[in-house]
This record gives C-alpha cells, sequence and structure tokens, in this order.
C-alpha cells in the first residue's frame, strides 16, 4: 500500500512515516498544497492522510480540486480540527474518514487500509487467492492455513498482485508500490521477490505474462 501524507509538522510527520511504515506502507510526504497537487499528478496512491491547515491554503481546497477533476483516491482527514461541524464539513467535502489529533497510530493504520481497501472495491479484510490468504492488518500469510513467511516488500508485491486477481501489473506498478520517492530502486528487485514467492507460495499462483507484467491467476 502507498500512502500520501500531507503535513506540516515535520516530527509528526516523522512518527507517521515510521509508525505506517512499520504497518507495511510506502510513505511519500508532503508539507504543502502545492507539493500535493504535484505528487497526485506524477504518482498514483492507495490512500492519502492529510492536514487541513497547511502553509499555503487549505486541505479542504486540495480536497475539493482532487474530486472536482475525478480522482477518486481514498482521502482520511487528519487535523486538530476535530468539533462535529468540521467533521461534517470534511466528510461532506469528499473525505472517507475523518481522524483528530490526538490519535492513536494503530487507530490511523486501521483506518487507512479500510478507506484503502473499500477503494479497490473489496469488502473483505484479508485477501484470498485459492488456498493463500494475506492478511493486510497483520502482515501475515497462509497457505492452506500453514504460515509462511514473507519480507515487508515480498508482502507488498503479493498484496499488490492479489487485490486484482486475473489484472496484470506492470514491473512499473509494481516498484511504485515498493519505494517511495528518495528510495533507490535496483533494476531486478521485481524479479527477485517474484521468485521468492513462486519458492513460498507456490510456482501456479503467479503467472507471468511475457512483456507486460505479471498476474495472480483467478480461481476457476
Amino acid at each position: 500500500m502507498r500512502i500520501l501524507v500531507v503535513e506540516d509538522d515535520p516530527i509528526l510527520m516523522d512518527g507517521l512515516k515510521v509508525g505506517l511504515g512499520l504497518a507495511g506502507a510506502t510513505v511519500d510526504d508532503v508539507a504543502t498544497c502545492a507539493d500535493a497537487r504535484a505528487a497526485l499528478a506524477a504518482s498514483r496512491f492507495d490512500a492519502v492522510v492529510l492536514d487541513l491547515m497547511l502553509p499555503d491554503g487549505s486541505g479542504l481546497d486540495l480536497l475539493a480540486a482532487m474530486r472536482a477533476r475525478d480522482d477518486a483516491t481514498p482521502v482520511l482527514l487528519l487535523t486538530a480540527l476535530d468539533d462535529a461541524p468540521d467533521r461534517v464539513r470534511g466528510l461532506d467535502a469528499g473525505a472517507d474518514d475523518y481522524l483528530g489529533k490526538p490519535f492513536d497510530l494503530d487507530e490511523l493504520a486501521a483506518r487507512v487500509r479500510a478507506i484503502a481497501r473499500r477503494g479497490q472495491g473489496r469488502a473483505g479484510p484479508v485477501l484470498k487467492a485459492g488456498g493463500l490468504v494475506l492478511d493486510p492488518a497483520t502482515l501475515s500469510a497462509t497457505v492452506e492455513g500453514r504460515p509462511v513467511g514473507l519480507s515487508r516488500r515480498e508482502f507488498a508485491v503479493l498484496a499488490a498482485l492479489m487485490e486484482r486477481p486475473g489484472v496484470i501489473r506492470s514491473k512499473a506498478e509494481i516498484e511504485e508500490r515498493l519505494y517511495g520517492w528518495q528510495e533507490e530502486v535496483e533494476s531486478n528487485t521485481v524479479e527477485v521477490h517474484i521468485h521468492n514467492l513462486r519458492v513460498k507460495v507456490g510456482r501456479a499462483l503467479i503467472e507471468t505474462v511475457r512483456g507486460l507484467g505479471y498476474r495472480v491467476r483467478r480461481p476457476v
């Protein structure tokens, strides 16, 4: 899961990056509306965590602009403005959820997972393909009920494929889920992760579509 966090408090931002990273997310961060607009134009995100009071404007205006151009990226408003009228205004402006400061990091991570899941059109909290089950809340995997140890990035690759069974995900799309802007991408990283996943969860599950990418086979 790749998340854009729009927050101008550097201490809070550092905490969000660490906490959401431990929850399995790839986090990109910006501090202004202008940088957020540029980020949203350049990359795809599974969710946005958005402060309302930013140095160059209101997060509500940024949210309204997203919805006006039919950008349906799930948005959670994270703000000190937590009175009922503020929550109503934010939700009516197009936010998917609203959380006041101070907050619990575990609750924030759970809410982000929930809005991202709804954005993908999924109702259930786990991902399933045949006998394989992934639980994004615990970053755990089982095959036919047997626990399988996956690294954080192996889990992210498999989750990206299992979110849309039968849909081809290109190498670039998968890399975008794995790495933030400031991380260096090694040329063969995706291939290595796919190889390791086939060893761990079975070679038949992940199909290579030559010249296009990878997909998880739909259940027959």
